[in-house]
C-alpha cells in the first residue's frame, strides 16, 4: 500500500507563508510529550503532523519530554515514548528534556520578579481558586500581590533552597485579575515539591508549572511553529506573555488544531490509567486500548497508523472520527502483505469415511492470491480433519449452504465432501461429522462437473497445531465516550478461543501477521505466546461496511 501524501492544511499554509515572507529561513517543530503515561493514537496524530512537516519543509523536529511534574513522571514512560516514536518510523533531530532548562527557567522567573511581574503568594490552592473569580465575575487580588521586589527575590530564593514546606508558597505571575481570560489572572508559575526527579534527582525542590515552562522551552529551542490541540487556544495569550515578559530571544508561534477523537475509544491518559489500575485490561499494551503499544501488540503496522493520521488531516474544529476508519487502513496495508492460511478456532471433527485410513497427501495452496510474490505452500490432508463448528447444522436454516446432512461443499484447496451422518455425545452435542469425498473434484485439476454453493476451510487433524485465538471488540459500548465510561465496559470485548492451525503456521514468530481464511487478520501476540503455544490476536475482521470518502 502506498503511503498517503500529507494533505494541504491550514498549518502547512501558515508555514509556507512564513517561509516565503522571509520570517523564517528554516522551520523547527517539536513533539513534546509529558512522560506520565503511554502514548495513544491521539499522540500519533501529533507525531505524524510534526515530523511530516519537518520532513516536507526540510526543517528540524525535536523530541522534548515536558517533565516538569516529578510526582507523575517516570523513566519507564520516557523509554516507552522513545520506542513508540521510533516504531512509527521517525527519528528526532534533537532529544531534549524540559528539566534541562530548569536553571534558565529559574533565572527567567527572577527577571519577572525584578520587573514587578511576579510575586510570592501564600494563599492555599483552594484560596487561589476562590480568588480567581468566574467567567462572569472578576477575580480578587492576593493580599501578597504588592510585596516588594526585594522581599519576593528573597522568598523565591529561599523556596529554591528548600526552607519551606510543600504548598506553603507559590510564585505567581502578576498580570490582571480582572482579565476576561481566566488564564491571565495571576497564574501560578512555580510550586514547592520536595520530590526526586527522574532526570535532575534532588537538585530542585521547586518546579515550574506547564503554562510557564512550555513557552520558554519552545523559545529556548528556537521552535518556529508550536503545534498543540484546541484546549490550549485560551492559553495562547499567556504563552505569548511569558515569551515577551521573560525577554526570550526567539519568539515561537503557537498554532492550535483539533485533537483526535475516535468512536468507542478512550482518548485520555487519565481514563486509560483507570482501565489499567482497575485491571479491566491486562496493561498499557492491552490490544483493546488505543495506546501505540496496544495497537502494535494487536498487530497494527506503522504504515497503517501513519496513513490514517494523514488521511484525517488537520482541522480547526473537534469532531468524532469513526474507529472503523483506522481499521480500514490496516486492512488496506495487510491485504497484499499477509500470507493467507487456515485455522479453525471453534473445532469439530470431520471424518472422511471413504478416504484410505493411515494415508495422507500434500495439497498446493497459494499464500496470497493477490500477491504472487508471497509464493505457495503445501498443506497436509488426511482422513480426519477439523472444521468450524458453525460450518455444520443438523437442521439448516434457510439459505444455509454449508454442511448439513445430504449437502455437499468444497473443502478449501482440497475436494468436494458430502455429509452423510454425524455422532452425538451423551449430552446431545454433535462431536463428529461423517462425510464422503469425491476424488475427481480435487482443486487445481480443472474439474468442471457439478457446482457447490459453499467453500469451507479446515485443518488436518493429524498435523494440526493447537493455538489460542483472541477475538476483540470495542472495549466501550458507547460511541461517544463519557466520564462514566467505566459503567459502559463491553464484557465481551475479549473472547478467547482454543483451536487448531495448519502445521506450517508453527514457524510464525512474534508480531508475524497472517490472514486467516474467513476469520480476518491476526498477529502473533508478544505477551502470551510461548515456545509451546502460539497466541493470536485478531487485528480486524476481513470485511467492513466502512468506505473511505473520495
Amino acid at each position: 500500500m502506498s503511503e498517503v501524501k500529507v494533505p494541504q492544511n491550514f498549518i502547512k499554509t501558515i508555514i509556507e507563508e512564513d517561509l516565503e515572507s522571509g520570517k523564517h529561513d528554516e522551520i523547527i517543530t517539536r513533539f513534546p510529550p509529558e512522560p506520565n503515561g503511554y502514548l495513544h493514537i491521539g499522540h500519533a496524530k501529533s507525531i505524524v503532523l510534526n515530523f511530516d512537516l519537518g520532513d516536507e519543509f526540510k526543517g528540524i523536529t525535536n523530541m522534548r519530554f515536558d517533565d516538569t511534574n516529578p510526582c507523575k513522571e517516570e523513566i519507564e514512560y520516557v523509554k516507552s515514548i522513545k520506542e513508540d516514536v521510533n516504531w512509527l518510523g521517525y527519528e528526532w533531530d534533537n532529544l531534549f528534556f524540559a528539566s534541562d532548562y530548569f536553571q534558565e527557567m529559574y533565572e527567567r522567573a527572577i527577571v519577572l520578579i525584578k520587573k514587578g511581574k511576579a510575586f510570592v503568594c501564600e494563599l492555599t490552592a483552594d484560596e487561589i481558586r476562590e480568588y480567581r473569580g468566574t467567567l462572569t465575575e472578576a477575580g480578587k487580588e492576593s493580599p501578597y500581590r504588592n510585596r516588594s521586589i526585594e522581599e519576593n527575590l528573597d522568598l523565591f530564593e529561599r523556596m529554591k533552597n528548600g526552607e519551606f514546606e510543600d504548598g506553603s508558597k507559590v510564585l505567581r505571575a502578576k498580570i490582571d485579575m480582572a482579565s476576561s481570560n481566566i488564564n491571565m489572572r495571576d497564574p501560578v508559575i512555580y510550586r514547592i515539591l520536595h520530590e526526586s526527579h527522574h532526570n535532575t534527582g534532588d537538585e530542585w525542590c521547586i518546579y515550574p508549572m506547564y503554562d510557564y515552562a512550555h513557552p520558554l522551552e519552545d523559545a529556548i529551542e528556537g521552535i518556529t511553529h508550536s503545534l498543540c490541540t484546541l484546549e490550549f487556544e485560551d492559553h495562547r495569550p499567556l504563552y505569548n506573555w511569558f515569551v515577551e515578559e521573560c525577554e526570550m530571544e526567539n519568539i515561537p508561534r503557537q498554532i492550535e488544531f483539533a485533537r483526535l477523537n475516535l468512536t468507542n475509544t478512550v482518548m485520555s491518559k487519565r481514563k486509560l490509567k483507570q482501565l489499567v489500575d482497575n485491571n479491566i485490561v491486562d496493561g498499557w499494551d492491552d490490544p483493546r486500548l488505543p495506546t501505540i503499544s496496544g495497537l502494535r501488540r494487536r498487530g497494527y503496522t506503522p504504515e497503517s497508523i501513519r496513513n490514517f493520521c494523514r488521511e484525517i488531516g488537520v482541522a480547526k474544529n473537534n469532531s468524532l472520527v469513526d474507529s472503523q476508519m483506522l481499521e480500514y487502513f490496516i486492512r488496506e496495508d495487510l491485504k497484499n502483505k499477509a500470507p493467507r492460511m487456515m485455522a479453525v478456532i471453534d473445532p469439530i471433527k470431520l471424518v472422511i469415511t471413504n478416504y484410505p485410513e493411515g494415508e495422507s497427501e500434500l495439497l498446493d495452496a497459494n499464500n496470497n492470491d493477490d500477491n504472487e510474490e508471497l509464493g505457495s505452500r503445501k498443506i497436509s490432508f488426511s482422513r480426519e480433519l477439523y472444521i468450524e463448528r458453525e460450518d455444520f447444522m443438523e437442521e439448516p436454516l434457510p439459505k444455509y449452504h454449508r454442511l448439513y446432512p445430504g449437502n455437499e461443499v468444497r473443502l478449501k484447496n482440497a475436494y468436494f465432501v458430502k455429509c452423510n451422518d454425524f455422532v452425538k455425545d451423551d449430552n446431545g452435542n454433535i462431536v463428529e461429522i461423517h462425510c464422503t469425498y469425491d476424488i475427481e473434484t480435487k482443486s487445481g485439476t480443472g474439474f468442471k462437473g457439478r457446482k457447490v454453493k459453499s467453500t469451507i476451510h479446515w485443518v488436518d487433524a493429524k498435523t494440526a497445531i493447537p493455538a489460542e485465538f483472541r477475538l476483540y471488540d470495542n472495549l466501550i459500548e458507547d460511541e461517544d465516550v463519557s466520564d462514566d465510561f467505566l459503567e459502559n465496559i463491553n464484557k465481551d470485548s475479549l473472547v478467547i478461543k482454543n483451536g487448531f492451525m495448519e502445521e506450517g503456521m508453527k514457524s510464525l514468530k512474534i508480531q508475524d501477521k497472517v490472514q486467516l481464511f474467513r476469520h480476518g487478520y491476526f498477529n502473533v501476540d508478544p505477551k502470551f505466546t510461548t515456545e509451546d503455544k502460539l497466541v493470536f490476536n485478531r487485528i480486524v475482521s476481513l470485511k467492513s461496511r466502512f468506505r473511505l470518502k473520495k
